[in-house]
């Protein structure tokens, strides 16, 4: 049995357990997540992460849709015996694309998570979940939309043995979060942040929509992704210009925008005079019910 700091988990088959709302779901094996605020008393005994010997493996895929430029994650613990997975920020329209790659690399896909309510493209999360109905959809709690599973700071999605903790990186959008790769000698080194649209690569999403601040984006990012190690791996939603990854060194040296001092960074923001999102009157209603409106309106 281990722990990992905020929050509990058993190596052995844990007894029946109910998790307070939001967070109650049927746990597959040791592939949940947990409120970072359980005790020792209401989980029973454990010990340390550090005592195992076992060294889980990461399975990584980079996936593009061109028509949004949109990138969706596969990440999936290999050495763990049913190979569970997620995926992050998966798109509506390449939705068969991602299960056919599931189904050749093996691995049992048990998440699809976002990092905000999109509106540039309808998620692919509702269409993966009529697919293969034991996926559970996550998003953050302070996006106030629809998904099985509502994460806050500071909570840990495990996919076997390898962890992405949740950090809240509000500015584009008031629910944005950051997942990051687990902290660790037995966690993917280095590390990796997947960072929606709160910091893209020399950019970062607009903030005037969907009660964007760029007083926000700006302490986000700050304070939540240019704290981490500066080796840390930077793979955002979306990329214009042909880069697929960063790391959080470059970005606090070379992003014109999130390198200079919050003033400049306001300025910067308020004068980008960006075009209406095309597909934001489409995008967000649907993506507010797990990407399932636009299919509900075809019925």
């Amino acid at each position: 049995m281990m722990l990992n700091v905020g929050c509990l988990r058993f190596s052995t088959s844990p007894p029946s357990i109910f998790l307070p709302k939001p967070h109650s779901f049927l746990p597959f094996n040791k592939s949940f997540i947990l409120p970072t605020n359980y005790t020792r008393s209401q989980m029973g005994s454990y010990t340390t992460s550090s005592q195992s010997q076992h060294i889980p493996k990461l399975i990584f895929r980079q996936l593009f849709e061109k028509e949004s430029s949109t990138y969706t994650y596969l990440l999936a613990d290999s050495s763990h015996p049913e190979k569970p997975a997620l995926l992050v920020d998966p798109v509506d329209r390449t939705v068969d694309r991602d299960l056919a790659l599931v189904k050749e690399l093996g691995v049992k896909l048990i998440y699809a998570i976002n990092t905000h309510v999109h509106a540039d493209h309808v998620t692919g999360t509702g269409l993966i979940k009529t697919k293969v109905p034991d996926v559970k959809s996550i998003i953050s709690k302070a996006s106030n939309a629809k998904a099985d599973l509502f994460v806050k700071p500071g909570d840990k999605i495990y996919i076997g043995d390898i962890f992405l903790e949740v950090r809240a990186t509000p500015g584009h959008t008031l629910g944005c979060v950051t997942y990051v790769t687990g902290d660790g000698p037995n966690q993917p080194q280095p590390r990796m942040a997947f960072t929606g649209d709160a910091l893209l690569i020399r950019g970062c999403g607009r903030t005037d929509f969907q009660g964007g601040s760029s007083d926000s984006l700006y302490d986000s990012v700050h304070s939540q992704i240019f704290t981490l190690p500066k080796d840390t791996l930077v793979y955002p939603a979306h990329d214009y210009k042909g880069f697929t990854v960063s790391t959080v060194g470059e970005e606090m040296l070379y992003n014109p925008r999130l390198s200079k001092d919050k003033g400049t960074f306001k300025n910067i923001m308020q004068n980008l005079n960006l075009a209406y999102p095309k597909m934001i009157d489409v995008a967000v209603p649907s993506n507010m019910v797990c990407g399932l409106q636009e299919m509900k309106s075809d019925l």
